[in-house]
């Protein structure tokens, strides 16, 4: 009898995430959000440069921001909460930064922690490559900025209320989280806009970076599985309005 060939894995992936957002009718990872227009300003890093010119060099990007409960779990109760940073650069594919609420610890940076209220420190989980060095990029609480709230309502009232922020920052494996950044929360896009917005944390990447470690496939295959189960692409909405 002929052998029936097996789809690859990452095909596997794909399509239980395709499967998955389209019976949910919203994403697959992170439903539950609520976004918003902002700003990027970079002053560069402290210290030696990381080679990778966004991070290194002054600079000041439109941005789009979104925040979202890792799970459908009621209001305040502990969850991995999200915070997605789409920075809209002038040329060349937009920046998208997606990292989850985790802890400052240099041994602990790389888990994905639950937690109750919004303000505290996202990690990007998953290192970066520049080179033959590995990232991590974080979004840290600005101790400046109000709070952040516990629930997506609280969030939106605090946004509206006041203009807050995060402070971006980089780091090694073991080093110490190095400022280089700074995200201005803007005003709140509509619930459409919220819906069709769409991240590729793989694909929307500087030239010097990219995705590292084994988990970077699965990530590549599930996003892009959940946006074709939403018919989404992988760059719709954002505050400047494009989508392509």
């Amino acid at each position: 009898m002929p052998t029936i060939p097996w789809p690859q894995p990452a095909v596997i992936a794909a399509r239980a995430a395709r499967a998955l957002a389209r019976l949910r009718g919203a994403r697959l990872l992170h439903p539950a959000g609520r976004s918003f227009t902002g700003e990027v300003l970079v002053r560069g890093t402290s210290g030696p440069p990381t080679g990778v010119r966004l991070i290194d060099r002054p600079g000041r990007y439109p941005a789009t921001i979104r925040f979202s409960k890792g799970s459908p779990t009621p209001g305040g109760w502990p969850d991995v909460l999200g915070l997605a940073v789409r920075i809209h650069r002038p040329t060349g594919r937009p920046f998208d930064l997606l990292v989850s609420s985790s802890t400052a610890a240099p041994g602990l940076r790389h888990l994905p922690l639950p937690r109750r209220r919004f303000t505290g420190t996202y990690s990007s989980i998953m290192s970066y490559r520049t080179g033959r060095r590995r990232l991590w990029l974080a979004a840290l609480a600005d101790p400046e900025s109000p709070d952040l709230g516990h629930d997506l309502a609280g969030l939106a009232t605090a946004v509206a209320a006041e203009r807050p922020g995060l402070v971006l920052a980089v780091a090694s494996a073991v080093g110490p989280w190095r400022p280089f950044g700074r995200i201005t929360i803007g005003d709140q896009l509509n619930a459409r806009d919220d819906a069709t917005l769409a991240f590729d944390p793989v694909g929307n990447l500087p030239e010097e970076l990219r995705l590292a470690g084994p988990l970077a496939w699965l990530r590549r295959h599930t996003y892009r599985g959940s946006r074709a189960g939403r018919g989404v692409g992988a760059q719709s909405g954002g505050s400047t309005g494009l989508t392509v």
